[in-house]
């Protein structure tokens, strides 16, 4: 790959992205305020996890195309776009809720998940919140992992805007047919909390 292409795939990543996900992503005045650094570690298989009993308010939500499935904590909105990629167009799907300690949710992106490179995806998704016009957003501690054999990228997300700070967690599963990202983001002052409900979230997801 030619670092001309792959810097258009990336911009178009991120350009597409930033209309896909911007909801889910608060601005400071909706919650708090809203992160690239980016040294993976070496990858380490993450357990699979334990089955739980479902939040108390847990809805499960199901994409139909792809029948990837997680828990949110409310009933979720459903963003629909499409990313150009190599003379295609790749359609994505993001579930995504708000509440008061912050947003969550899930997207799906219907193309292999090894098209592109996820420290690729994680850029492409940290410089598209730049798009949004709502202020800056860094990464950092990314690591390498998989889940259920698929390999997977977590990092952590941080941002700052006028009216605070804000914190949360991303992580980026590649699937045989499909790119999965898992998202959660909120208020600085709700880190535990969002922490908590990011778990929930990881937890839950569920490929086929």
């Amino acid at each position: 790959m030619t670092h001309r292409s792959r810097a258009q795939r990336l911009a178009l990543l991120s350009a597409s992205t930033a209309l896909v996900t911007g909801g889910l992503l608060p601005s400071a005045t909706a919650f708090a305020a809203p992160a690239h650094a980016a040294a993976a570690a070496v990858a380490a298989p993450t357990p699979t996890p334990t089955p739980t009993q479902p939040a108390q308010g847990a809805v499960k939500t199901t994409d139909p195309p792809s029948g990837i499935t997680a828990e949110l904590p409310g009933k979720a909105k459903v963003r629909m776009g499409a990313i150009p990629l190599e003379g295609e167009s790749v359609d994505v799907r993001l579930y995504a809720l708000e509440t008061q300690g912050g947003g969550t949710g899930f997207a799906v992106y219907d193309m292999p998940g090894d098209r592109i490179p996820l420290e690729d995806a994680l850029k492409g998704f940290v410089d598209a919140y730049g798009l949004t016009g709502a202020g800056t957003l860094t990464s950092d501690d990314v690591r390498k992992t998989t889940v259920d054999g698929r390999p997977a990228l977590d990092a952590n997300l941080s941002g700052e805007d006028p009216d605070g700070a804000a914190v949360g967690s991303i992580r980026f599963i590649s699937d045989d047919d499909h790119l999965v990202m898992a998202l959660t983001y909120g208020p600085e002052a709700k880190e535990k909390d969002l922490k908590e409900m990011h778990q929930q979230l990881l937890s839950s997801l569920t490929i086929p």
